[in-house]
């Protein structure tokens, strides 16, 4: 995914279709001079739906769209003939998309299935025709209902993107290195901060011809929660994995220091996050001798001394030391329903 074409941000006015006027038509014909009403209704204004679409991993269709019209109803005719409906607005939308109202901030809805329908804007209804309003002391209505005006609201759109794993670390953590070497995926690789500026998807080969799919989330720093950084932009991308991956580089000056501001911005931003199964990965062991490594080892089975702890993997994406390992460990987190309640 490129920077230039993956927009998972869009606002846009939806305008659904007014309804059709109901008829006031009096039945004439030559055998008839003066017949009864015989007006038909008027017909619905069209939706302006989202419809689910695979196919789709990206709302840039609907960056430079910025206002959709639904057509309006047909009016109703002579001889009870209803009018016809407006074409609804059929947008595509990759699965994960949720719907915001503009002035509330408030979720109305996701699309999560293929082939899933929602309606977020309804088309206004159409007005009854005359022959709806005779009766006993009104024989001959001469009036009918005009129709019901349609809606123009402003909605938001927003991409979570669906993924088994989320890559979860600091700016040049090994995230995107990591995604390249275990996928076909090539993300921009460079020894600075943020290279990674959209999220990247990746599809995991396993054993026995399995797979799942890996997100390489943009780095997350101190305050990401706040809007610092890359802020709070792509932290909804997390909601959407079953398993978090949690990345720290071997070099790093204080590895549960940084774990913990990690799993601090995610619960600043949803505590819902921290009930996800993880993984505590440590990236770049190449850059260790086996003695530095060991200790290490020794310092965090020391540190993680619970019975019930999060899973610790040493790995390296230049050497392929422990790729099979965090496969392993990342596959059996996938299939357990038990989530990593634990002190950190």
């Amino acid at each position: 995914m490129s920077d230039s074409n993956f927009v998972d941000y869009v606002k846009i006015c939806c305008r659904s279709g007014k309804g059709g006027a109901g008829s006031a038509h009096l039945h004439r014909s030559k055998l008839t001079a003066k017949g009864g009403p015989d007006g038909g209704n008027g017909g619905r204004g069209g939706h302006i739906i989202l419809r689910g679409n695979k196919q789709f991993w990206t709302l840039i269709h609907l960056k430079y769209r910025k206002h959709i019209i639904a057509s309006d109803g047909g009016s109703g005719g002579s001889a009870r003939m209803t009018g016809a409906e407006g074409e609804d607005e059929i947008l595509d939308v990759p699965l994960g998309t949720i719907i915001r109202d503009v002035e509330t901030g408030e979720i109305e809805g996701e699309i999560t299935e293929e082939g899933e329908l929602k309606i977020i804007v309804p088309g206004g209804r159409g007005g009854l025709g005359n022959e709806h309003f005779k009766s006993s002391t009104n024989q001959t209505p001469r009036f009918a209902q005009p129709g019901e005006d349609g809606l123009a609201e402003w909605k938001v759109l927003e991409l979570k993107v669906l993924a088994d794993v989320g890559l979860v670390g600091f700016p040049n953590a090994g995230k995107s290195t990591l995604l390249s070497v275990v996928s076909a995926a090539k993300p921009e690789i460079a020894n600075y901060p943020f290279t990674t500026l959209v999220p990247n998807l990746g599809i995991i080969q396993y054993r026995d011809y399995k797979s799942f799919v890996m997100a390489d989330i943009p780095g997350i720093i101190e305050g990401a929660s706040e809007g610092k950084g890359l802020g709070m932009r792509f932290l909804r991308h997390i909601e959407r994995n079953s398993t978090l991956l949690f990345l720290v580089a071997a070099d790093s000056d204080d590895i549960i220091k940084e774990y913990k501001i990690l799993l601090n911005e995610l619960d600043k931003y949803n505590p819902e996050l921290l009930h996800k199964n993880r993984i505590l990965a440590i990236s770049k062991c190449d850059m260790l001798d086996e003695e530095l490594l060991s200790e290490i080892k020794k310092d965090m089975n020391k540190r993680f001394k619970e019975k019930k702890t999060v899973p610790v993997v040493y790995f390296s994406s230049q050497s392929g030391q422990g790729i099979v390992e965090l496969k392993d460990e990342l596959w059996k987190q996938m299939n357990t329903k038990d989530n990593n309640a634990f002190e950190y």
